[in-house]
């Protein structure tokens, strides 16, 4: 769930601490420097790795397949989180201040809740086309031009679920709130000012269930099922040819990949979300300090904007390969080794077919795989 830092839509129902807890607790040289090095070290690795990410998936114009589409989406909305949250967030948590002017203050928790529910429902979509590849091998196949579509519609309902952050996110001065006579009265801070208390309390509930704990429960049954099948599967693997046992095993460190990177993304995500619920529901139970609280969970969640580039570059050994080519391209690595250009992810049914050998149906499984190469 989106959050700038105290989010508040009722300030007279708010202790005067939640907006000074830097008086009681001022921040350190250490801590300052510390998130300031963390943060920009994210944004840096961020942007180079998904931006390279992005590249390769470009290049790989007649290799492209449905789940290259996905990740490379994914990467958009961490790029875009990268270029617009982190800076703002660790400014904001520096200065006690929004100096980032009122337009700033609506577009960046927008598109922080864009950026999450994008990846969020980009994961759905590869977890079920995963789900539907190896579970349902001979039915429907969804191609490169549905995914595009998928993604299209994906984007233009995360703007449309982000937009009361757009609509209620204010510029404001403290001196306008119901706090005490304070020198720092004249700050600006960058808040939420909603209708009626119980719509963003509805709204942010609502987020919570569905931005993050239904689609987790969703995927985790998609690759719990996954898992089964190819489990049950593993002794006839190991009685089919080398060539084909080969391929099963890549399809299987691609499943493992695409798992591993929900994974991350639920416990990066994890601290924050229940830092926000805890704020939404019982904000007496924060401590006293909730602003070193805070940092630490949003410094938890954006581990998830640069961490896709490195679970490929471990995990895909065609990634490994097409940024070599990237990096000589660019006339600053040695030659490239010679390779053959596979698609990121391969999305063909390598272990299913093996299940089939006993039906007779090898021959039509084969032409299916390179036709989906």
């Amino acid at each position: 769930m989106p959050m700038e830092g105290p989010s508040l839509n009722n300030t007279t129902q708010l202790p005067y601490s939640l907006w000074h807890s830097t008086e009681v607790c001022p921040t350190s040289i250490s801590g300052t420097t510390f998130l300031i090095v963390a943060y920009s070290a994210m944004l840096a690795v961020g942007l180079v790795g998904n931006a390279c990410l992005v590249l390769v998936i470009l290049r790989q114009k007649e290799m492209r397949n449905v789940t290259d589409v996905f990740i490379a989406s994914l990467s958009c909305s961490d790029i875009l989180m990268c270029l617009v949250c982190l800076p703002s967030t660790i400014t904001y948590t520096l200065m006690d201040r929004w100096i980032l002017g009122e337009a700033f203050c609506k577009f960046s928790p927008f598109v922080q809740c864009l950026s999450v529910t994008v990846s969020i429902s980009t994961m759905v979509l590869i977890a079920l086309e995963r789900h539907q590849l190896i579970i349902h091998p001979t039915g429907w196949k969804p191609a490169v031009g549905h995914s595009y579509l998928a993604v299209g519609v994906t984007w233009a309902v995360a703007c449309f679920i982000s937009v009361p952050f757009f609509s209620f996110s204010v510029l404001a001065k403290l001196e306008d709130l119901p706090l005490p006579d304070d020198p720092s009265a004249a700050h600006l801070v960058c808040m939420e000012r909603w209708p009626l208390a119980g719509y963003r309390l509805a709204y942010t509930t609502s987020l919570l269930v569905f931005q993050y704990c239904l689609p987790l429960l969703l995927i985790a049954a998609c690759y719990f099922r996954i898992f089964l099948r190819l489990s049950r599967r593993r002794d006839m693997i190991e009685r089919t040819r080398d060539a084909q046992q080969r391929k099963a095993q890549h399809a299987h460190r691609v499943n493992v990949m695409l798992a591993t990177i929900v994974a991350v993304f639920a416990v990066c995500w994890l601290p924050l979300t229940v830092f926000n619920a805890i704020f939404d529901w019982h904000h007496q139970a924060l401590p006293l300090c909730h602003d070193v609280v805070f940092s630490a969970c949003h410094l938890a969640a954006m581990v998830s904007t640069f961490v896709n580039p490195i679970i490929y570059g471990f995990l895909n050994s065609n990634f490994q390969k097409e940024l070599k080519g990237l990096l000589y391209q660019c006339r600053c690595w040695g030659a490239p080794e010679s390779y053959e250009s596979f698609p990121l992810s391969t999305v063909s049914t390598d272990a299913t077919k093996c299940s089939v050998l006993s039906n007779g149906s090898v021959s039509v499984l084969q032409q299916r795989d390179k036709e989906s190469l």
